[in-house]
Parts: C-alpha cells; structure tokens; sequence
C-alpha cells in the first residue's frame, strides 16, 4: 500500500515490499497550478494545425517505443506484471494507440457542410485526466494521445500505487515537441488530487479510468460544474462457450483472459459459461490450463502470474476466494492464502471455481484478481440471461459457430465482444454499457469525447 510521508508517497515493489520511489504528495493548490499552466498554454496548442499536432503525436509513440524496455521494466516493479507481459502488453500497446490516432487526423472530418450549417469540431478545453495502476502508462495514453490531437491540454494524475511510467511519458512529450503547460503531471491521492481534477471549474472534461465506485463520486463532483465526464469503469465481462465451439481453443484461451495480469484487468473474462452438460469437461480443460500458470518473481521471465498490485489488493482476492468457498461454489484450483513458496509479497493463487451459481457474490462483483468462476447453463437464451445479469457490461467473449456466436454477440449488453479469439482491433471503440461507464476510448469513437461540436450557419 503507499503512504505518505513528509508530502511523499512511498511507491512500493508488491513482489518484494521494498520502496523503489517516492513521489509528491500532491494538494488542491499544485492542481490550481497545473490548471493554470494548462489553460495558458491552450490558445496556442489549440491554434496550432492538425497535422502538427498528429506530427507530436506519432513522435511521443516513436519516443515511447525507445524506452520500451525501461517502461517495461519500471511497470514491473511498481505494480507487479510480469515482465514478460510488461515487454509485450504494458510497454507496446502504449505505442500502437499513440500511432493510431496520429493516423486519425488526416480523414477525420474536422469540419462538415450540413445544408447551410458549417459544422467546426473544436477542443473541449483542459482536460482532467485520473488513471489506474493495472496498465499503468496505456491508460493515460488513451486518454493523452486523443486530446492532445484534438488540440486540448491535460492536467493527469496517475495512480499512486503505479506512477513512475507518467514522469517517462512526461519526458517523451517534451523531446517530441510538445509545449511547456500542455502536458501537466500532479502525483497524489485520489481524495486529494483527484477530488480537485473533478471539482476544478477550470477543468473543462474529465476522463476517468477506474472502480465504478469512485466513478460514481467523480460524476457527482463534476455535476457541479456542469463539466464532461468519460468514465471507464469495473466489469464482470461474461465468456460463453456454446456448445458447437471449439474447446481446445475456447477453454485455454478463457483461462488466459481471467489471469492475465493476475486478473486486474478491467476487460477480464471471469465469468466463464458453459453448457451444463459439457461442464465437467470444460472444468478439467481449464484446471489443466490453469496449472501453467506460474505464479512468482515478476521479473523472472518464467512466471505468468505476479503479485497482485499491493498487498490491500491481495487481501481483497483472497477475501473474496473465501466468500466463494462459504457460498458453496466449488473449488476446483486454488484457493485462499500465498501460493506455495511464496510466504511473503503480494501474491494470491490463481483460482477457479465450478457449479457457480449465477447470482453468488463471486459471479456478481469486480474481483480483480486471477479467479475464474465457471457457470453452467441451459440453452442459448438462458446464456444470454446470464450474461447480461450484472450491474457491469463493458466486454466478453462467445465461442461457437460463427453465425450463431455473431447472434449470440448482438444479445450481450456489453460495449465489446470477441468472437472465438478474435485479435485486439485499437481502432474499435471501448467502453461500457450499464455501471461500466460512458464514453468510449481508441480509434475515431476515442477522438471524438474531446471534441466540442459548434454549428456556424450562413
């Protein structure tokens, strides 16, 4: 967990709990600073043309994909993937998002003709941003490199459990071009920096990444400013595997969408639905997958599953693993308490359960951990029912036929499924219906949350 101290945060290895950083604890007032800074700079960096700012874009991916190593290695430490998923997840997906909005620029239309109407797309403004520790650089850079093309300024607070890739990225964007005072960086806690961000009246949007819980609050602080929110928020994203779908491909591939980064990933699959009478088979599929997951030193490039990010997220899966086991799911790998070998650092094992009902507390809320809970069901429509019954729906996944699992994908109320597999697209739009948010992220949708729309008629 970090602490502050003496106006510093404590930045802490949850592998090891050693101190790696510390940064600034900030206050209200370095967010009136920031805001001031940002709003300065915004008459220029707004006048300045598209292509010149897609131009700083495109070399902030450039300047990332340099220090793609260091990024990999900093993420690591902080907040525990392992780091072979920080070389191939954490350090490149920042790259590719960077580089795809660049691209954007050229054929967005900028302006429209609408009968008499000139329709212009303007910058928001100064933009709040507030992001997590899961995937710690790629959340801002959703987020920065969008409204930095639409001729905005920011002012970020990155998570205080994982903030050291923000200071890099703050580094690229100065040697990429980018102008004193549109890039602002403000370390601190959410109570304190980010309740400012979202009350600030100087902050015209604010873009959030994060709990639904504390997306409730920031919604409820910005109203007063009548400002824009984007949220994007928990999930409990349902894959159903229908009973005509491949299994050597949908279970493995299932089990790696509710571990991968120990399961704090906010797309995550970690409800897994199956046909009931194929459930036993899928169970031993997945606990056979499950066994390659080796949990340990994140910096060991053999180990697939780290510490979870801090040791209050590591109390928080093991609590809810014990939930499942009172509630009377069944436990069919893992379970509670540090994997064995490992009696110290942040870590949980990776877990699955079977027989779960629908509605048990495990099936229903955001563990964040590497628990996966295999549901059976009755029929397609009843996979959909469940599917969709939950507070979340920001993704999933459906394996089968390919017409029946296209129609089945339709049914969900989610904001993206996958169908068998299919790869990650950064041009399609992410975000959720329901409590996982508003607003959507990547691609030409991601762009366009950061625009003003103004009509001129003549």
């Amino acid at each position: 967990m970090s602490t502050s101290t003496l106006n510093t945060i404590d930045v802490v290895n949850p592998a090891t709990g050693e101190i790696v950083a510390r940064v600034p604890s900030g206050t209200a007032a370095d967010v009136d600073r920031a805001v001031a800074a940002a709003t300065a700079a915004l008459p220029h960096w707004a006048a300045t043309g598209v292509e010149e700012r897609a131009a700083v874009v495109r070399r902030i991916s450039e300047g990332l994909q340099n220090r793609a190593e260091e990024i990999a290695t900093t993420i690591t430490a902080e907040m525990g993937a392992p780091i072979t998923l920080s070389r191939h997840a954490q350090a490149v997906f920042p790259v590719e998002v960077a580089a795809s909005i660049a691209a954007l620029a050229a054929d967005f239309p900028w302006t429209e003709q609408i009968g008499n109407s000139l329709v212009v797309r303007e910058p928001i403004g100064v933009v709040g941003a507030i992001t997590p520790w899961n995937f710690p650089l790629q959340q801002i850079v959703s987020k920065l490199a969008p409204a930095l093309l639409a001729g905005n300024t920011m002012v970020l607070k990155p998570s205080e459990i994982a903030p050291l890739t923000a200071g890099i990225l703050a580094e690229v964007a100065a040697e990429a071009g980018l102008p004193a005072g549109v890039f602002n960086v403000v370390h601190g806690t959410g109570p304190v920096v980010g309740e400012a961000i979202a009350a600030h009246p100087g902050i015209d949007m604010v873009s959030f990444t994060g709990s639904t819980r504390v997306g409730k609050r920031i919604s409820a602080v910005a109203a007063e400013t009548v400002k824009r929110v984007a949220l994007e928020l928990g999930g409990k994203s349902a894959n159903v595997i229908l009973d005509d779908a491949d299994l050597a491909q949908a279970v493995p591939l299932g089990v790696a969408m509710a571990f991968t980064n120990g399961g704090q990933v906010c797309g995550a699959w970690p409800r897994m639905l199956v046909p009931a009478s194929r459930h036993d088979e899928i169970v031993e599929l997945a606990v056979a997958a499950a066994a390659g997951y080796t949990v340990g030193d994140p910096a060991d490039e053999a180990t697939r599953i780290g510490p979870m990010a801090s040791e209050a997220q590591r109390r928080r899966v093991d609590g809810y693993i014990e939930r499942g086991i009172a509630d009377g799911a069944t436990l069919a790998f893992g379970g509670p308490g540090r994997p064995d070998g490992l009696p110290t650092g942040a870590y949980a094992r990776p877990t699955i359960f079977a027989n779960v009902a629908p509605d048990a507390v495990i099936a229903q809320e955001e563990i964040f951990g590497p628990v996966l809970t295999i549901i059976p069901y009755d029929g397609d429509d009843q996979a959909v029912e469940i599917a969709n019954n939950t507070t979340y729906g920001l993704t999933g996944a459906v394996f089968g036929g390919e017409e029946r699992a296209l129609a089945i994908a339709r049914r969900l109320r989610t904001g993206q499924v996958d169908i068998n597999g299919a790869p990650w697209n950064p041009l399609a739009p992410f975000g959720g219906y329901k409590q996982s948010g508003n607003g959507r992220e990547f691609g030409r949708y991601g762009l366009e949350e950061f625009l003003e729309t103004k009509s001129i008629q003549r």
